[in-house]
């Protein structure tokens, strides 16, 4: 899946973390996934050496059912909506402060926030035993990103139309992240060879979860994009047992994400399963 990205993964070896937040950029959204269609991922797996060994008994992970994503009224990371009276909210209005556009884009830097809180969050590399690479990184994004706007794809256009503007942040950040490394002369070659990515990983993510793949179709997909570094070999049992934990992790975030309600995911008042308690991760 990453072969010519492998090769240059050197050149950007001190690009950031996805951990700030980019502002919306006019990109087009390309083909769309469900949204787009899109070209099918490369077919070869891979082989990596794990830097230690994981601090958690994978086997006993994520076998809970799904439970809703959608944060407490009371929770201090909620993001509401300013509620402005009397002159201040009438001149907002006719600003378009309060126009669908205004609010969905405000909605998607709270969705595209939420994103990038799981995918930094030192417990995904520690639970999963993982480097925290610009490759790995980025494939963790690409998997957060899928989750979402499989989900917001639930709700028909206007879940679309909300993707959009969340991918547009998403495309804009990788550009600014991807830039800051200094590799402006190839930037446009780097950013299509990171939509081919996304977007096949995509393609794979959803055909591993239609009613006629394999069980384990999810968790070699998530091997070859997220553990392995050439795609070249199968990993052994003891390797694969953090890919199908995170095989394990995606169809619950999935079924939790289903289980959340059009406002939560429509505002960001969402939460991806924390992974650094214990209790959520069993």
């Amino acid at each position: 899946m990453f072969p010519r990205l492998g090769r240059a993964v050197t050149q950007i070896s001190k690009l950031p973390s996805f951990s700030s937040n980019g502002s919306p950029k006019n990109f087009s959204f390309l083909s769309r996934y469900g949204f787009a269609t899109v070209a099918h991922s490369d077919d070869a797996p891979p082989h990596k050496d794990f830097p230690t060994k994981s601090q958690v008994n994978l086997d006993k992970m994520f076998w809970s059912k799904p439970c809703s994503l959608a944060l407490p009224k009371d929770s201090p990371l909620r993001v509401d909506e300013p509620d402005y009276q009397g002159v201040r909210r009438f001149i907002l209005k006719m600003l378009l402060f309060y126009s669908k556009q205004s609010t969905s884009i405000r909605g998607a830097n709270v969705i595209y926030k939420r994103i990038i809180a799981q995918v930094d969050t030192p417990a995904i590399y520690d639970v999963f035993n993982l480097e925290k690479t610009f490759k790995i990184t980025y494939s963790l994004l690409v998997l957060h990103m899928w989750l979402v706007l499989r989900r917001l794809k639930q709700e028909g256009k206007e879940g679309v139309d909300l993707g959009q503007y969340v991918y547009e942040i998403y495309n804009h950040n990788v550009e600014v992240r991807v830039s800051k490394a200094g590799v402006n002369l190839l930037l446009l070659t780097w950013m299509k060879e990171l939509e081919r990515i996304f977007y096949g990983n995509v393609v794979a993510y959803d055909a591993a979860l239609l009613p006629d793949a394999k069980p384990n179709d999810l968790q070699i997909k998530l091997w070859r994009n997220i553990f392995s570094d050439d795609g070249a070999t199968t990993p052994d049992e003891t390797e694969l047992k953090a890919a199908k934990a995170m095989a394990r992790y995606v169809r619950r975030e999935v079924g939790s994400l289903s289980l959340t309600d059009k406002e939560s995911i429509f505002s960001g008042n969402f939460s991806f399963t924390p992974l650094d308690n214990k209790t959520s991760m069993t």
